[in-house]
């Protein structure tokens, strides 16, 4: 399912069955997964767990990301036993930084950090909340500790279609010498180009533009790989 804006009351369901799903996008050529628990990240902790690993196990070789309800190394440990390549911390790296940490010492490598931002100030709790931190202040506080990636999404443009963010993530790129992943409003093939040609971002994540068919997966991924070339 997706939704727009974080709203949990403004959502579509495009498939029952998660697994499928995942099966579908990899014929699709999908390289890696970006998977979030929805129904995790507002109670604070996993609720997907099993269609999570289901995928996992499904797909060894293919990387998987999960984000959600991640709020303990423990979470973060059974997901990696699972087969997930990396756990996203969102709400917990905001209110307790020194987990972020923790986990990259425990699990180098593994930890991806997602910041959400509307008006360039930090969401938790799902989106429900929003804090007065910039969010390119509290990537700071993760540029050394080892994160292999941030994701950045713009709350403002997730789920509406209206493209993305670029003068938002490539302030983010800049912050911070850590690999930013743009989310939150990719919605046509003009976006994608718009964040090569920003430069500085190393991926994006996209969602409801591949399921209403406006995004083309594979023509995505052939124009990053031939990019600069």
């Amino acid at each position: 399912m997706r939704l727009r804006q974080g709203e949990m009351d403004d959502a579509t369901v495009f498939s029952d069955d998660p697994l499928a799903t995942a099966q579908h996008w990899v014929d699709e050529g999908a390289r890696r997964l970006h998977l979030v628990d929805l129904n995790g990240a507002f109670a604070g902790n996993p609720v997907n767990g099993e269609a999570v690993t289901a995928i996992a196990k499904q797909f060894p070789d293919l990387p998987v990301q999960i984000g959600g309800g991640i709020r303990d190394l423990y979470t973060v440990e059974k997901y990696l036993e699972a087969g997930v390549t990396w756990a996203i911390i969102g709400t917990a790296a905001v209110k307790q930084p020194g987990l972020v940490k923790e986990a990259c010492r425990e699990f180098e490598g593994h930890i991806i950090v997602g910041l959400d931002a509307k008006d360039g100030l930090v969401a938790t709790e799902g989106w429900a909340e929003v804090s007065g931190l910039k969010a390119t202040e509290l990537a700071k506080q993760f540029a050394d500790c080892g994160v292999s990636a941030i994701v950045y999404t713009d709350i403002a443009r997730d789920g509406m279609m209206q493209g993305v963010n670029i003068p938002a993530t490539q302030e983010m790129a800049r912050a911070v010498d850590v690999p930013i992943i743009a989310s939150g409003g990719v919605s046509s093939i003009g976006d994608i180009e718009q964040l090569l040609e920003a430069g500085d971002i190393h991926g994006a994540i996209t969602g409801r533009a591949i399921y209403e068919d406006k995004l083309n997966l594979r023509r995505a991924q052939q124009l990053c790989d031939g990019w600069g070339k």
